[in-house]
Parts: structure tokens; sequence; C-alpha cells
């Protein structure tokens, strides 16, 4: 795939989404970044806020396999990954895919699952396959998890342990709508029927395409020595109980690639690392003032303004 051509499929898919999803253009570009870094992201937020409609708007945009599973306290990891059912006829055992088996899952409300069903999904969305009664399968490329859940409702919920939040390249929140936002919602949504009047605009080669050129984004050496003074710090700092794993480090540098690409840039600049670090690392530190997303956002912001930012040429 050529650049531009990324470039071109990039704003139809920005496009898209913006049409139904209105004020959110922040969060779209977030949105896209993370899936052609080849992550998974955690839409939270207050219910209400248009966080299923903006997974189900990128879902229509591509011309890929959607799935999606309602997360319940009953909800078992049969459920999400499939079983195996035997079949009188022929004397064997026939596997039934579950919803896992797609190129894009939308996990809505997944911590109102119990953890053990939750972690079904630990191995899908770090290996990309899941294992049924000790039979591998390999999961469809691309493979792309949008979760959402909504801080507020703590009746039926269960927290998300670290090891699955850590598998999300991105945590991040809707935000507010201004007045002129929520107006131009009223006028131009019909909340129903928002995401039938999309066409998909890209298919799994295309998403795959995007991941490559993302991946051959060029970053300086001092930039990669950035990344690491930050992580370093998350390790050793008295406020935080535990930092950022190396697979966190991976997923900055890769976030970074991808936001530079989508910026029309093949290049990485230090403000890319500033604006991204506090949605890929945020979630993925666990502090002694508790679980509260925005103060661990806030302790990241802190880290940053105590490192020195490199100065140089930052192109190839």
């Amino acid at each position: 795939m050529e650049y531009s051509q990324g470039l071109e499929i990039v704003n139809k898919l920005e496009s898209n989404i913006n049409k139904v999803v209105i004020g959110k253009e922040r969060v779209v570009k977030l949105l896209i970044t993370s899936i052609i870094s080849g992550g998974h992201v955690l839409l939270e937020d207050m219910p209400g806020t248009g966080k299923t409609l903006m997974a189900k708007s990128f879902a229509a945009s591509f011309a890929g396999d959607f799935s999606r599973i309602q997360f319940t306290p009953d909800l078992l990891p049969a459920d999400i990954t499939g079983l195996n059912i035997y079949d009188q006829s022929t004397g064997k055992f026939n596997y039934i895919k579950g919803p896992v088996i797609t190129n894009v899952l939308l996990a809505d409300e997944i911590n109102r699952a119990t953890p053990r069903t939750q972690s079904a999904l630990l191995e899908a969305m770090g290996e990309k396959q899941v294992t049924v009664d000790g039979k591998t399968y390999e999961l469809k490329a691309p493979f792309i998890v949008i979760a959402t859940e909504n801080p507020i409702e703590t009746a039926g919920t269960f927290p998300l342990p670290e090891a699955q939040l850590d598998r999300f390249i991105m945590h991040l929140s809707m935000g507010k709508l201004t007045e002129e936002e929520e107006l131009k919602m009223l006028n131009t949504i019909n909340e129903q029927k928002a995401d039938i009047c999309i066409e998909p605009v890209c298919n799994c080669n295309d998403i795959l395409g995007l991941m490559v050129l993302a991946e051959n984004i060029f970053i300086h050496n001092d930039l990669k020595e950035y990344i690491v003074k930050l992580v370093q710090k998350t390790r050793n700092n008295g406020l935080i109980q535990m930092g950022v794993s190396p697979r966190g480090t991976l997923w900055l540098l890769k976030a970074v690639k991808a936001y530079a690409f989508i910026n029309s840039r093949e290049y990485v600049l230090p403000d890319d690392i500033k604006e991204l670090a506090k949605y890929v690392l945020a979630h993925r530190i666990i502090t002694y003032a508790g679980r509260d997303i925005e103060t661990k956002r806030k302790m990241i912001n802190d880290i940053l303004n105590t490192i020195e930012v490199p100065s140089e040429e930052w192109r190839a």
C-alpha cells in the first residue's frame, strides 16, 4: 500500500465515524490510532455517551466480520471462545465457533462478567488465538477488540484485572458534548439508525496495510530513550504501587508511530509521546490513590513534566 493511499483510507474512516458520532473527533482519531497500531481499545465513560455507537460505527466502516458480546454475570467462557459438541451421527466432536472468531469484537459492558469469563479473552487479545479442549484455533487477521464499560455503576460489576487491562493499548473516555455539539446531534442523528447509514470504506487487507505503514514510521533513538525514561519513572515513584510493564513500553512505541502516520508525518515528534502517554500508560499503573483513571493520567503527565524533552532533527 502506498503512503498516500493509506492516508486516504484513514481520512475516510474518520469522516465516516464522525458522521454519526458527533463532537468526538479527538476520540475517533485515538481509536483509529489504536487499531492501526494493532491494539485493542477500552472505552470507559458514563452510560449514554456513545461508546457502543463508536464501536458499531467503526465496524460498519470496515468490510470485515463483526461480532458483539453483551457481557453479563451469567456469561460463560465457552460463550466467548466456542465449544465442542458431540455429533451422534459421526461419533465425533465438532467445534462450534464462538463470537471471538471474527475481525472486530465489541465486548459491551465487559466489567459485568465474572473474572473467570473475562479471562477467556486473555489468550485471544494477547496471542490472537483461542484454545478449546486442548486444541488451538488461530484468529482472523486483523483481530480487534473494542470493549466498553460504565465507571459509575458498581452493582453487578467486576473490576477488570490488571492482566486484562494491560492488553488494551489505550484506555479512552468519550468526554462531554458542548451545547453546540449536542444541538447538532439532535438535528442530525437518529440514534436507532445512525450506524446503518455508514458504508464500508476499507477491508481487512487495508487495515493490515495501514499497520505496515505505521510500523515503518521513523522514530529517533533519543525519542526511544525518552519513552524508556518515562516508563522507568513509573516504576520508581512513591505514589505508584506498580509501574508500567514492558508490554506498555512496546505499545507506546507502536502508538506514537501510528499517531505520527495519521497526522501525515513519516517521523515521530516528542509531542506525539506527550499526547499519547496518558492514554497508553495510565491504565497500566496501580496507585495508592485508587483506580480513578483521571488521577492516573495526571500522574503520567506529572512524570512527563520531570523529564527533559530531547531536541533533535527528528526526520530520518
